[in-house]
Order: C-alpha cells, then structure tokens, then sequence
C-alpha cells in the first residue's frame, strides 16, 4: 500500500519523525484558496501547494507550486487540479506552510530482497533523483545493509552517526540526522513498511532537519496488525493509474511503477526477481505484470499491448518460464501483438526457458521481427534492456 505525501508526514509524525507544521488536505479550488489564506494568516510567509498522487517527479510536472499570496493559491490550484502526472489524475491537494531551507539531503529505510535485511541509504545531494545521483556520481550515496539481527532491539544511535557521517552531512547537522534517521527506522519497523523515504531531508537556519516530503509504503499483507491501516483508504486519491483500472477489468495482474522498463513475466516470484535483476543492472522497472502461469496467446497480447501503452516505457523486458505456459504460446502472443499494434518504438527483449523454449524461440526467429531482440539468460536480458531504454 502506498501512501501519499500528507499520509506519510501523518505517520512519520506520529513516530517522532520531525515534519513541517501541518498542512491541510483539499479537493477544490475554493479550499486550496481559504487553506492559504489561513496558514497566510497565521504568520507563515508563503505556503506550497502540492499535487497528492502515488507517482514520483510531481515538482517537474508542475505539481509543486510556491505561493506567497491568496491570489497566486488561487491560480495555482486551477493548473494543478486534474493535472496528469504519469498517468495519475491529481483529485487532492496538499497546502502547505512553506519552509525555509538551508540544503537538502536524502535518507530512506527500505526491505533489502537481495542482502535479506535492511537497507538505509543516505546522501547529501537531496532534492534530485536518487538514481541519477547514484549513476552519476555513485561516492555522493552511502548504502548500508543492516540485517535482522543487528536491528532487533532497533537501529543503534552510534549506527546512525556512522552512516550519516560516512555521507559527509555538515558536522552541524549530523547529531540531528542521526537521532531523525534513528526515529524513521522504528517508524518503518513498527508500520510495517517496506519504504520510508524522506527526499528532501532540510537542513533549516537554525541547523535543525526536517522530512521535507514522505514516501511510504506499506506491506498490505501486515494490515491483520494495523486497524489504522483503513484510515489511508481516503475518498478522492486514485487508487489505481488507468493502466491499473484498465488491467484490472481485463483480469491482468498488473502495478504501474515509476522507472523505464517495461517488466512481462509468468508468476509472481519470476515477476519480482525480474524488478530485481533489473534494478541490479541499474535499470527501474516501469510496472510489474504478471501473464500468469498458463498465458495463452491472447493474454500474451493484451498484456504486452497493456505495457506498450505507458509512455514511460523505453523498453520491455519479457521474462518467461515454460512450466504450464509453453514457449510457442508465448512467441505466438507477442507475434500476435506486434500485428495488432502496428509500428511502435520501443525494443522487446525476450528470454524464454523451459517448456518448448526452443519452438518459441524458432518461431520469433522465422518472423524476424524489428522491435524483437533475444537474449539467454535473465542477466543477458536485463543488461539489453536497461541500455535499450537508457538511449531511447
């Protein structure tokens, strides 16, 4: 379960997390203009209005707005309001008191699937993709893997002047980012999540820190522990992306994601592994689809015409394993797709294995497809798709 930017600063609040005076969640113009004019009146100087959707860039959409007067408020509500933001309509809005900020920082606690712990990831470079940090200047991103056993009784305050150290934050802000880093740790323990990010993390004038945004998610399969969990479910933040809403009347298993790579697999654990194989190669997968275990050629096609909608997607990796789905019906859906959808951009990297993989592979070979590469192994396939979607 993911939550939005307010429902992150409301459990992050709750669990010590220092945040931003509270803000106030809106659905109309009209609400956006008397929450500022409010928080105007209480002494604030200016306030942010911030588009709520479960989707990354909102600030380059044009989803985060600056407003030192009612009138400004005003206009930016119009423009933010039903904006689009990859795929995601904006239906709610957060005004905000804005903040004064010195610098911005990067700080998250995440489910680490490959070093099986946790993973708690410090920057000073904030404010910006964490991703593109890491590519382009990797030294700036500190990672730490912390395992189970370590964190039992929590995350150690020397640990977290260790990490915040290692990632060179200002000597006079470090004994704050740690106590910060120490309290979002148990936050994301005793919530159950999966994902506490904080980007931007702000130093204030006064050297203080802050959680200038909230990036939550939460393990929906902890909720039996949670009876709070039900107060996210709030009317007017969408539930799914059109794609999700669209999938989700054809019965295909299918969740948007916020990276490049189109992700096709048969069964879940084949599915997450691929997320995994091509986040290693320094890829983001752009949704997660499951055929299922017995695709036949038409679910082949749909789901790949699905994928091929999202104009995120710069590639497609379509990762098979033949059990009970059989290698000439997967080659059949895809040949089946290309016929359907006619000329489209992206490149497909196929890698079949298992029940008749070799027909499959045949008859891929004898169609000659353009948009069609074939790679052996998930490792191999993973490789071209990152560097296919990297140069579109």
């Amino acid at each position: 379960m993911d939550l939005v930017e307010f429902q992150g600063k409301q459990l992050f609040g709750r669990n010590g997390v220092p945040v931003p005076p509270t803000g106030t969640v809106c659905r109309t113009v009209d609400e956006i203009v008397a929450a500022a004019e409010q928080h105007l009146a209480d002494g604030h100087g200016a306030v942010v209005v911030k588009a709520q959707v479960k989707t990354g860039g909102r600030g380059k959409a044009g989803g985060v707005k600056l407003a030192s007067s009612v009138e400004e408020a005003r206009e930016h509500a119009g423009s933010i309001l039903g904006l689009d933001i990859k795929g995601h309509t904006v239906n709610v809005v957060y005004v905000e008191p804005a903040s004064d900020i010195v610098e911005e920082y990067y700080l998250s606690v995440m489910h680490d699937r490959v070093g099986k712990g946790h993973l708690v990831i410090c920057s000073r470079e904030g404010g910006v993709d964490i991703e593109e940090v890491n590519r382009t200047n990797p030294d700036a991103v500190v990672k730490r893997t912390l395992t189970p056993t370590e964190t039992a009784a929590g995350l150690s305050p020397d640990t977290a002047a260790e990490i915040v150290a290692a990632a060179d934050l200002p000597a006079e802000v470090r004994a704050a980012a740690a106590d910060l880093l120490v309290a979002l740790f148990a936050a994301y323990r005793a919530e159950d999540a999966t994902l506490a990010e904080i980007n931007p993390l702000i130093r204030r004038p006064d050297d203080s820190v802050i959680a200038l945004d909230a990036k939550v998610t939460l393990d929906g399969n902890a909720a039996f522990r949670h009876d709070g969990y039900a107060e996210w479910q709030i009317a007017g933040l969408e539930a799914n992306s059109p794609l999700e809403a669209e999938a989700q009347e054809k019965g295909i298993q299918y969740v948007k994601l916020d990276g490049n790579v189109g992700v096709l697999g048969n069964g879940a654990g084949l599915v997450m592994a691929t997320l995994d194989v091509v986040a290693q190669h320094g890829g983001r997968a752009a949704d997660f689809l499951d055929v299922g275990g017995g695709a036949s050629a038409d679910a082949m096609a749909e789901s790949l015409a699905l994928v091929l909608k999202d104009p995120d997607v710069k590639s497609v990796f379509v990762n098979i394993f033949g059990g009970i789905t059989r290698g000439e019906e997967v080659a059949n859906g895809i040949i089946e797709s290309t016929n359907r959808l006619g000329e489209f951009p992206q490149k497909l990297v196929v890698r079949l294995d298992g029940t008749n993989a070799d027909e499959g592979r045949r008859l891929l070979d004898e169609a000659a497809l353009p948009n069609v590469i074939s790679a052996a192994t998930m490792d191999e396939a993973a490789s071209k798709a990152v560097a296919l979607a990297a140069q579109a």
